[in-house]
């Protein structure tokens, strides 16, 4: 039974982590498995990415065109008639209003993010801000009805950024994050 401690009404009360939490998100032995998730999702986004990079539909003289076909097929998936659309009709309307006119924009945005996203996991650089940015990118995948591996991608990033403090440890992120800090703890000043 987790240890709980009791401070008087309306105080914080600390519940610890179980052994099976602890291990996975906060202890380095479980990094190995960190670092095979990681560099399985990493390559993942970066093949995405870089398949798309150079092609004119993407990134080159026709950029936005891959998007916008993306798109249209996305909002034909919405039906506000439809008790269960693939799309749902909020989404629809930020793709049709948002996304579409601005096609160009987004179509480098999704290249450059897969690229930057895959990178970092790979890398082990900022993996939990990586994870967050792939898993935003699963979701939107998602809304716009396209299965494939985003279910799946999606869960992975999830538990990425969970292990976030412990998921780079065999990558950039043991030397980054001591140099860079965190929030909540406060830098000592050498005198």
């Amino acid at each position: 039974m987790a240890k709980v401690e009791r401070n008087s009404y309306g105080k914080e009360i600390i519940v610890h982590d179980n052994p099976v939490s602890r291990f996975l998100f906060s202890s380095s032995r479980s990094a190995w498995i960190w670092l095979i998730v990681r560099v399985y999702v990493g390559y993942e986004w970066l093949s995405a990415g870089w398949g798309k990079l150079g092609e004119s539909a993407w990134t080159g003289d026709k950029a936005g065109a891959a998007l916008t076909g993306f798109v249209k097929g996305a909002i034909a998936k919405s039906d506000p008639a439809a008790e269960h659309a693939d799309v749902t009709g909020w989404y629809a309307n930020f793709l049709e209003h948002t996304v579409l006119p601005h096609a160009k924009v987004f179509s480098y945005i999704v290249v450059w993010g897969e690229i930057l996203v895959g990178i970092g996991l790979i890398l082990g650089l900022l993996t939990g801000i990586a994870a967050f940015f792939g898993g935003i990118m699963n979701v939107s995948y998602l809304f716009a009805g396209t299965l494939s591996t985003n279910p799946l991608l999606f869960v992975l990033a999830t538990w990425l950024v969970l292990a976030w403090k412990v998921a780079g440890w065999y990558g950039l992120d043991r030397w980054a994050l001591p140099l860079l800090g965190t929030p909540w703890e406060r830098r000592r000043r050498s005198s």
